[in-house]
């Protein structure tokens, strides 16, 4: 049976690049480029990359990070996120992100013209060498530290402006209803059902407010894979990488998006990372009334996405099946455990730490 993700998740899954081609870049070309528009030349090593092609480039005593973009991304989206970094390197300083390198002519990026008649972008990155914050186990401390460093950065996005944010953008947790197409790629009976109740929540807490909520900027994908951290060092947070999905948005879904990665990690208190990360959130951003009860709910759609995606990719790339089953199992697991704490112990417990 043919599945389909419905009519309007195809297109925002069209619109975010997520079906374009991924047909390679030749490699030849790509050292071409880097050494006549960047200087720079030495081995190359193809990254994992959900769109687009990522590169890590060794250069002498340098390292660099390359991105050629989607196929069918327009230049203006590509330019987004590095607008935000900018915006970011120049207003707020102390807000580590990943530093762009510019071209020989001052350019912070440069076009590929390929031979079937389509372009693409070229960045290059400067590489941050270090722990992934996935790869340690973050205590309470740690939690703080990274929920505080990703309010200072929404606060520092509040005035950014960029014409390519008000793009629609699968991710964004203000098109979760859309994404019940998705249930038709689910096996299991019981996964079905517990999204089915994500999604019941949603519908009848967060979208009613959607309109009404306080929107801007966000980085949108603030997770464990996307920041380093430092653990010898007070600050913690060493650089926020990857501003792909940044998009105009609910504000509160910044740190929801974090959350859902938090949640649900431990049996006995699936929550306690993200009330340890959201009291770090709030002492840089306090988050308004109206947000701080829908918080959670956007968390479990969050992670209710981050399952059913994996499904969709798997029909797509049945060599990933496996690999792919086995990270929305987990997925799942969290989830099951984050809903076994009633909901108003958990706003409860979210506002009892803001007031504190």
């Amino acid at each position: 049976m043919h599945k389909s993700p419905g009519e309007a998740l195809q297109r925002l899954l069209d619109e975010s690049s997520l079906l374009s081609s991924s047909q390679p870049i030749d490699h030849l070309l790509l050292k071409n480029m880097l050494a006549s528009h960047y200087g720079l030349a030495g081995k190359i090593e193809r990254l994992g990359s959900e769109k687009g092609h990522t590169f890590r480039l060794k250069a002498d005593a340098s390292e660099y990070l390359v991105k050629v973009s989607p196929s069918d991304e327009p230049e203006l989206v590509t330019a987004l996120q590095i607008a935000a970094m900018r915006h970011l390197e120049t207003v707020a300083q102390a807000i580590p992100v990943q530093r762009i390198k510019r071209t020989s002519d001052q350019k912070d990026s440069v076009p590929i013209d390929l031979s079937d008649g389509t372009s693409r972008t070229l960045s290059v990155f400067c590489f941050v060498d270090g722990v992934l914050w996935e790869e340690i186990e973050a205590e309470d401390e740690h939690l703080n530290k990274l929920g505080n460093m990703l309010g200072r950065a929404n606060r520092a996005l509040q005035v950014f402006e960029h014409p390519a944010s008000m793009r629609s953008l699968v991710y964004d947790i203000g098109h979760f209803h859309h994404w019940a197409g998705l249930l038709d790629y689910t096996p299991d009976p019981k996964h079905r059902q517990l999204a089915q109740q994500v999604f019941k929540l949603f519908d009848e807490f967060v979208l009613p407010k959607l309109a009404g909520l306080e929107k801007q900027v966000i980085h949108g994908d603030y997770a464990p894979n996307n920041v380093v951290v430092d653990p010898g060092s007070d600050i913690f947070v060493k650089s926020i990488l990857d501003f792909g999905d940044a998009v105009h948005t609910a504000v509160i879904f910044d740190p929801a998006n974090a959350v859902a990665h938090l949640i649900g990690r431990t049996h006995k208190k699936p929550w306690q990372d993200a009330y340890a990360f959201v009291t770090g959130y709030e002492q840089s951003r306090p988050i308004k009334a109206l947000e701080l009860p829908l918080l959670p709910v956007a968390a479990l759609a969050r992670l209710t996405m981050l399952a059913l995606i994996r499904y969709w990719k798997a029909e797509r790339a049945p060599e990933q099946r496996e690999e792919l089953f086995t990270s929305a199992n987990n997925y799942w697991t969290n989830l099951e455990r984050a809903m076994s704490v009633p909901l108003d112990e958990v706003v409860a417990q979210f506002w009892n730490r803001a007031t504190v």
